[in-house]
């Protein structure tokens, strides 16, 4: 129930509050992931992770390495005011819906 409806999310709001991350950005992965970032590691470590991101507003855990860096890295290379508002829209949408909730 707490993974399907995501309220295991909740205490990113504290990273967000205290500035260690932002509302829209990509997803924080575990040091192990960064190889699959391969040489666009140091792009997608240029701004700040997000707590909604491109990534989960696609499909979540439905949607699997590299095509997940490569949504994360189309934010980087994309990003702006409007492009965050969908990209908000499109997670409280997939949410709600349970896209990707494991």
């Amino acid at each position: 129930f707490i993974r399907r409806t995501s309220i295991d999310e909740l205490p990113q709001f504290i990273n967000i509050l205290i500035g260690d991350m932002s509302i829209v950005g990509p997803r924080p992965v575990v040091e192990k992931e960064l190889i699959e970032y391969g040489d666009r590691v140091d792009k997608f470590l240029s701004v700040k992770p997000g707590a909604m991101g491109l990534w989960q507003a696609s499909g979540r855990s439905e949607i699997q390495y590299p095509e997940r860096a490569d949504l994360e890295i189309s934010y980087v290379d994309h990003a702006d005011l409007w492009f965050d508002f969908k990209i908000l829209f499109m997670t409280v949408f997939a949410i709600f819906k349970g896209d990707g909730a494991m």
